[in-house]
């Protein structure tokens, strides 16, 4: 594509380093699920998102000393497109009186 002691502008090297991390994200089966209510557990969220697709893993995170829900937790689901039709159909649902939130879990 570019010859030998061609310079490439450092804007363009940026762009494309963004372009590859957003399709990096966008094809990734694990979900974000934030604005939890601090009852929802594991299994009412996996109850939640199967209606979706096969759902293989969920943590709804907690603190360390008291046990108590965060209010986020994650999502994983057997593909990217089961991912993909749970992110659009559950985003501003309402779980447990919450609207909730859902996003791509960032790789990393």
């Amino acid at each position: 594509m570019f010859n030998r002691g061609s310079k490439v502008a450092p804007h363009a090297v940026l762009v494309v380093t963004i372009l590859n991390r957003r399709a990096a994200f966008s094809s990734c089966s694990k979900l974000f699920v934030g604005g939890l209510s601090y009852d929802t557990n594991e299994t009412a969220l996996k109850d939640a998102f199967s209606q979706h697709g096969h759902v293989i893993e969920v943590k709804v995170i907690c603190h360390p000393v008291t046990g108590k829900s965060k209010g986020y937790g994650f999502v994983k689901f057997s593909s990217d497109d089961e991912a993909a039709a749970a992110l659009e159909k559950m985003s501003d649902e309402v779980l447990d009186g919450r609207n909730i939130r859902v996003h791509y879990a960032n790789r990393g």
